[in-house]
Formats: C-alpha cells, structure tokens, sequence
C-alpha cells in the first residue's frame, strides 16, 4: 500500500538540525518521498492533522529475550546480577521460549515508538524468527564467547553466519557479537575482527561497562579495554561500542581516532550502580553518541523515550549545567546518530527523499505533549512513549491506532507465563 500523508507536524533533519515542517509527506513502496504520486497512482491518504510525525527511534542496544527477567533480578551488585541471577536463567531456557520472549519486546518496542533495534542474543534464530513475525527493523548478532573462534568459539560463530544466510533482507542485517573483554580470548577478538572485514559486517560488544571490568583488564594486561581492543584491530567506524562508562586515560581519544561509535544506557548503567558514561566528553571529542536501553533483566523497559530524558536530565546534573546535552542533540543521539551507526545514514533516522518509511505519529494533543510549545524538547523532557499512535516501518503499518496489527499481544502473554511459571 502507498500513502499520501497530510496535515501533520513533520520531523525533518537539516544536518544536525531539527525543523518542523507542514510538507505534504508520500510513502512509495517502502520509502518516502515529497514528490506526489502520479495521476491513476493507488494510495491511502492519511489525516495526519494534530500528530507530529518522525522517524522511528532506533534502540542501539537490546537484549529482547531478556523480557522474561523484567523485575527478577533488581537491587543486587553487578556481579551477583550477571553470574548469579541471569545467566541461570539463561542456561534453563529452552530455545523456543526465547521467540515469545522476543515477541514480548517488540510489542513494547512499537508501542513506545521504536522501528530498529540492535541486538545481541543467545537462543539460536529466535530473535530474527520474532522479529520478522513482528514487522521489525533489526540489526541483530548471536553473542560470541570463547578462546578461538574456530574451536569452542565455532558453535556459536556458525549459527550466526546461519541466520545471516536465513534472514538477511532488507529489513534484517547481521553484526558479528563479541560478547565482552572478560569473556573472549584476545586471540577470538582479533578473529571477529577479521571476519567482520572479510564479511563486510558491523561488529558490536559490551565495553568498559563497570570498574571491576576495567581494573582487572588494566592488572592482567597493563592496557584499558579500549586500548586493547584497538591493539587488537578491533576498533573503526564499523564498531559499535556499549556502555563505555568507565573511560580511563586516552580512551576517548582512541575511539575518536578510530571512527568507532558509543551507545550510551543510562537506566542500566545506573541501576547497576556502574556509573554514567561521561557524555559530555564524549560530545565535545566528536564521537558519534547513540542510546540504548540495555535489557530488561537490568533497565527494565524497552522505552526509548525514558532513555533520552535520562541521558539529558543526569548529564545536565552530573555537569551542573542546564545547557548540557540539549534535546535537539539528544533526539538526533536516537535517530540520525544511530543510522550513522548503522551505516544507513540518509536511509534510517530521518524523513528524507528515499529514505526508509519507518515513521512514528505522536499525537499533539495528549496530555504530556500539549501545549506544543516545543515538540522537541516535548520528545526528551515529557513524552513517555504513550503519546504513539501508529508505526510504520518499511511502508507498513506494525501498530495503527494504537492496535498492534503484527503480534498477538493476548498470545504472546500467555507464552510468556508459561515460561515465566516453568523457568524462573
């Protein structure tokens, strides 16, 4: 179906700008455009009037599966939280189980305004299975762990060169999925790295997300993990790097240098008691800044727009400083900055000429949003997610009227409780 969209406040990029505009928006077999359609052309049109439409947000780091740990594992040290509590889990849950649990996810993710997410998971197919069920955008890697990728490393790596050649479409592409510093070898690191090259694919890790993390890195090593993994050839342009909490050093300039982008998760990050990635810092070397929510074993939510009210509301308070990380930036940190991520700069994150039709409607006159003094401090300091009214991705309608039109929400609950009943 194509679409002529009317009468809305469009959210539209000027270089790092935002303006709003009244345009006449057209969806054209799955990407936009102003030009209008032809005489005899089929479309929709659709009454935008009292909505702001724009891009869909891009959650840059998720663990979707983890739906079944929301509110299980709270209040405990990063440590017990990690090896003591989810990771059991993770050993009992059979496969098939991670498929609702995913479901689960991207139920919330479209209901708070998210078309793309970035995911690193450990149930084999389940989470690219869920996620073409559910009409969503993912960039997706199965977690790497081990000492040689080619040995206790080759299970892993061969199931995602697997859904790679499964799933990969347009709307789902693959990133090689290290786990962490403290849990591949070096030599596995340097492995991924290579591959990532000879494949031409994204990587993505966990980086310097605590201080025990680093402080054992800097003993056995002599070297920061971002000096490791930029020893190790791990780190350019095509690196995405989570968390990055505890910089040390040069660490900043070091993935400045290598092109290398950060996503930051402040609900984790704090409810982990690992700190605040220091933003500010990272804005002013230039880095491309993203947002993530983390998993919802430690967030809990998959709500992006709590995300960018954290990341501007503690970083205006850690710098005692009201003009610190200001909406504009922040949104953008959501949208443009994670399709420059991605590599879909002028593809993702923006209405543009060809660009994606994934689209977002927030209706104007909820409650949060009204008076329209400023829409887009509206998105960082007041929305909550609940303002969406529809979603589209690739030119689809996944959520209308606020009616999930892709999961079967009643469904996927009762999986999710049976799971929940027989495994925690």
């Amino acid at each position: 179906m194509n679409y002529r969209i009317t009468g809305g406040t469009l959210l539209l990029h000027e270089g790092e700008h935002i303006v709003l505009s009244d345009r006449t928006l057209y969806v054209r077999d799955g990407r936009l455009s102003f030009t209008p359609f032809a005489d005899g052309d089929a479309f929709e049109t659709i009454d935008a009037s009292r909505r702001l439409v724009m891009p869909g947000l891009i959650n840059m780091h998720t663990h979707a599966y983890m739906t079944v740990m929301r509110n299980y594992a709270d209040d405990v040290d990063f440590n017990e939280w990690l090896f003591n509590r989810c990771m059991p889990v993770e050993d009992r849950l059979p496969q098939e189980a991670a498929y609702w649990t995913s479901l689960l996810a991207f139920s919330e993710m479209i209901r708070t305004g998210t078309t793309s997410f970035v995911d690193m998971h450990m149930f084999h197919r389940q989470s690219p299975l869920a996620a073409v069920q559910a009409g969503m955008r993912g960039f997706i890697g199965r977690g790497l762990v081990g000492e040689d990728l080619y040995t206790d490393g080759w299970s892993r790596f061969s199931q995602a060169l697997e859904e790679k050649q499964e799933f990969e479409s347009d709307t789902m592409q693959f990133i090689l999925s290290p786990h962490a510093i403290y849990s591949c070898s070096d030599r596995l690191l340097q492995q991924v790295a290579e591959e990532a090259d000879k494949h031409g694919m994204l990587k993505q890790t966990h980086l310097s997300e605590s201080v025990s993390e680093v402080e054992n890195c800097l003993a056995a090593k002599g070297k920061t993990p971002v000096q490791l993994l930029s020893d190790l050839g791990f780190l350019d342009d095509r690196t995405i790097l989570a968390h990055c909490v505890q910089m040390r050093g040069n660490d900043l300039d070091i993935i400045a240098q290598k092109g290398a982008s950060i996503v930051t998760n402040p609900a984790s990050n704090a409810k982990l008691g690992n700190g605040f990635a220091p933003l500010a810092e990272i804005r002013q070397e230039g880095i491309n800044l993203c947002i993530g929510t983390d998993g919802t074993a430690s967030n809990n939510t998959l709500n992006m727009f709590r995300e960018m009210g954290l990341v501007s509301l503690i970083h205006k308070g850690i710098a005692k400083d009201s003009t610190a990380l200001p909406s504009e930036y922040v949104v953008n940190c959501a949208t443009v900055h994670a399709a420059a991520a991605l590599h879909q700069a002028g593809r993702l994150g923006t209405i543009a000429e060809d660009a994606a039709a994934d689209l977002i409607f927030l209706d104007l006159d909820a409650p949060s949003m009204f008076p329209n003094n400023n829409p887009v401090s509206a998105l960082c300091y007041s929305a909550s997610g609940s303002e969406v009214t529809d979603v589209m991705i690739a030119g689809s309608f996944v959520m209308r009227r606020n009616e999930l039109l892709t999961i079967d929400y009643e469904r996927v609950r009762y999986e999710v409780q049976r799971v929940v009943d027989r495994y925690l």
